[in-house]
C-alpha cells in the first residue's frame, strides 16, 4: 500500500488496522471468488445481539456486466462516477426484527457495522481494499432485488484492489492525501463527559 495511507496510530495496533483505508480508485483487476467468499466468511463470523445476524449482502462482479450495472444504479450518482470501476460491488442489507420473536431489532445496523469491519479487515489482510458508502437508492435497490418487507438496504461496498490515483482524473488527490484522525483523547471519556480517559493521571 501507498505509505502515505498508512496510519499513524497514537498507540499501538494491529498491522491490517493501520493499512486499511477507503480508495476511490481501484485497478482492472478481477477479485478470486475464493478471496471474496472468504471476505463474506468473515463477515459471518461477526459478533450480533443474540447471535441474530441481521445482515445479509447482495453482491455482483464484473463478470456478470448485468448484475453489477444493476447494483451501481441502485448508487446515488456522485458515488456511481468512481465506484463503477470497483470489480466487486455489494449493498449490505439489514433485518429489522428478530427471528426469535419479531421485536424490532434496535442494534440491526450496529451489526451490520460489525460485519462489514470483519469483512473489511480480512480483505486488507488480503491486499484488497473496500470502501463503504451510505449513497445509495435503497428503495430502487429494494425493487430491483425483490428485498421482502422486513429488511432495509443501507450500505453499498465497492470491493477490489487499490489502483494507481495518478491516472484517474479528479480522483486522484483524494487517493494521494494523507489520512487523519482526531485523537483518542478526544472521544474516550471517563468519569464524565470531556474527561479524557487518555489524559495523564
Amino acid at each position: 500500500m501507498s505509505e502515505v495511507k498508512r496510519a499513524r496510530p497514537e498507540y499501538p495496533v494491529m498491522d491490517v488496522v493501520a493499512n486499511r483505508w477507503s480508495p476511490y480508485v481501484f485497478a482492472d483487476r478481477a477479485v478470486a471468488r475464493g478471496d471474496l467468499l472468504s471476505l463474506f466468511e468473515a463477515a459471518r463470523w461477526a459478533a450480533s445481539s443474540y447471535n441474530e445476524q441481521p445482515w445479509r449482502y447482495i453482491v455482483a462482479t464484473r463478470e456478470d456486466p448485468d448484475a453489477h450495472a444493476r447494483v451501481l444504479s441502485c448508487l446515488v450518482e456522485p458515488n456511481q462516477a468512481w465506484a463503477k470501476q470497483a470489480p466487486v460491488l455489494a449493498l449490505g442489507v439489514i433485518g429489522l426484527q428478530f427471528e426469535r420473536n419479531g421485536k424490532p431489532n434496535a442494534a440491526a445496523q450496529h451489526d451490520l457495522g460489525l460485519a462489514s469491519a470483519n469483512l473489511t479487515l480480512e480483505a486488507t489482510q488480503r491486499g484488497l481494499s473496500v470502501h463503504q458508502m451510505i449513497g445509495i437508492l435503497p428503495d430502487r435497490a429494494k425493487e430491483i432485488f425483490d428485498v421482502p418487507d422486513g429488511y432495509q438496504v443501507l450500505t453499498g461496498l465497492a470491493i477490489g484492489y487499490a489502483g494507481d490515483p495518478v491516472v484517474v482524473e479528479g480522483l486522484g488527490p483524494r487517493d494521494l492525501a494523507a489520512r487523519g484522525r482526531r485523537p483518542v483523547a478526544e472521544f474516550v471519556f471517563t468519569n464524565g463527559w470531556g474527561r479524557s480517559f487518555a489524559a495523564p493521571a
